[in-house]
C-alpha cells in the first residue's frame, strides 16, 4: 500500500488527556467527511474543520510506498528531535487517519519503538493494536467506533449533542470549545462542564501558545 500524507511534524499535542506531551504528528491527506475544498465546505458531513490535509506537499509530507519507509521517517524525525527520556509518541491524524492507516503500518510503528494514537472522526473501525484511540465524533448516524480511551466533542455542533454519546464505552470524555471566527465558545462549555463532571473541558492549547 502507497500511504498519502500531508506533513510529519514534531510537537507537543494541544489537547484532550495527553495536552504537552511530545509526539511526532504523522498527518494523513484526505477525509471521507469533506473533500477539503471550500466550495464543499457547506455541504460537507464536518464543515468546522481548521486543518489543511489536502495533497501531500506540506513539511515531509510525499507519498510512501511501504509502511517500513513511512514508520522509518517517523522514527527519524523523533530522533532528530528527542533525547532518549520518554517513550517514542506518534499521533495518526488527518483528515482521517483510518482510511489509510492499517495493521501493517501499525505493527511498523511498533516494531520502531513507538506507542500509537488516532485521531479519528469515528466513521470508520479502528484496527486492533493501536495504542490510544481518540474519537472526535462529528455525524452521530455515522458513528461506527463505539469504544476508545478518549471522546473529544467540539461544542457546540449541530449533528452530535453530549447527550448523544455521554453513554458510550470511553475512559475519559472531553468537550472542546468550536474555533468559529467572531464566537468564543470557551464559556458554554466551561459552563456545561461544570453542571456535568463526566465532561472534562479541552482547550487547543497549542494555539493559545502560538506552536504548531
Amino acid at each position: 500500500m502507497t500511504y498519502s500524507v500531508k506533513e510529519i511534524f514534531y510537537s507537543l499535542q494541544g489537547e484532550g488527556r495527553h495536552t504537552g506531551r511530545a509526539a511526532v504528528f504523522c498527518r494523513f491527506a484526505g477525509c471521507n467527511f469533506w473533500s477539503g475544498l471550500e466550495k464543499d465546505r457547506n455541504n460537507a458531513d464536518c464543515n468546522f474543520c481548521d486543518t489543511d490535509f489536502v495533497g501531500t506537499n506540506g513539511q515531509n509530507g510525499g507519498k510512501f510506498k511501504s509502511a517500513s519507509s513511512l514508520a522509518l521517517r517517523i522514527k527519524n524525525l523523533w530522533q532528530e528531535k528527542a533525547d532518549q527520556s520518554g517513550t517514542p509518541y506518534v499521533i495518526c491524524t488527518g483528515g482521517e487517519p483510518l482510511m489509510q492507516l492499517d495493521s501493517t503500518l501499525i505493527a511498523a510503528l511498533h516494531e520502531q519503538g513507538f506507542e500509537i494514537a488516532v485521531e479519528s472522526n469515528g466513521s470508520l473501525p479502528c484496527p486492533p493494536d493501536i495504542d490510544w484511540i481518540c474519537v472526535s465524533p462529528k455525524n452521530l448516524d455515522k458513528l461506527v467506533q463505539l469504544t476508545g480511551d478518549e471522546l473529544k466533542l467540539v461544542y457546540p455542533q449541530d449533528k452530535i449533542k453530549p447527550e448523544d454519546v455521554h453513554q458510550l464505552n470511553f475512559k475519559y470524555f472531553y468537550l472542546q470549545p468550536m474555533d468559529e471566527t467572531g464566537h468564543d465558545h470557551t464559556k458554554v462549555v466551561v459552563d456545561y462542564c461544570l453542571h456535568h463532571p463526566k465532561w472534562q473541558l479541552s482547550l487547543q492549547t497549542h494555539k493559545i501558545l502560538g506552536i504548531d
